[in-house]
């Protein structure tokens, strides 16, 4: 008898060295060289972007999250990832591009699972220094979002931006535009008292 192939070895054997992307400080493998090695490796590999009631990510309060599963050798491995800006952090209304960029490092990462550059997430859990942290000065200056609605200037919760950013993609409406409209920078800005008003109007435009 042949001993069988291990494909985690053959794909986690192979230098991606030359393919890997360098943004803010972080590393990142090319996802078309990523798909290209597997397809390679196994021509029979599939991915499969999951779905969340019928949507392509998760809005929740910790944030927005995508998932992607890849098969290999009829052995099926998910990754799930955090929609995050050019600093990895939480996007709590990401716009198209971000989700789909998201997307694009889960399969990368899902397809890591499986061996291949595996390598290049080596210590991506360690914490955070706490001097990175003290110098930072979003840190020290970004309030959390405020949910209590007797007080003078709260803001809406994560929950609340999750619904209405829902809504702006349901209703194909533009999120710069209504961000101007309130004179604010982001939704963790949109206050309280607007947020009714803000989820009737796009739910009426998505029952028009």
């Amino acid at each position: 008898m042949t001993d069988p192939v291990n494909h985690f070895a053959r794909l986690n054997a192979i230098n991606v060295s030359e393919h890997i992307e360098k943004k803010g400080g972080f590393s990142y493998l090319s996802w078309p060289f990523a798909v290209a090695q597997l397809r390679m490796a196994d021509p029979t590999a599939t991915w499969e972007v999951r779905r969340f009631d019928g949507l392509p990510y998760l809005a929740c309060e910790a944030g927005v999250f995508v998932e992607v599963a890849v098969t290999v050798q009829g052995v099926c491995l998910s990754q799930i990832h955090p929609v995050l800006d050019n600093r990895n952090r939480p996007l709590m209304a990401p716009t198209a591009f971000d989700i789909n960029t998201s997307i694009q490092r889960a399969l990368v990462k899902a397809i890591a699972l499986h061996g291949l550059g595996l390598y290049i997430y080596a210590g991506e859990d360690l914490p955070q220094p706490i001097t990175d942290a003290a110098n930072d000065a979003s840190v020290q200056t970004k309030p959390e979002p405020r949910t209590d609605v007797r007080n003078i200037g709260a803001t809406i919760s994560g929950p609340q931006q999750a619904q209405i950013h829902k809504l702006v993609i349901e209703t194909g409406t533009e999120l710069n535009r209504l961000l101007a409209h309130f004179g604010i920078g982001s939704l963790n800005e949109l206050p309280v008292a607007e947020y009714i008003r803000v989820v009737r109007s796009r739910e009426s435009r998505r029952a028009a």
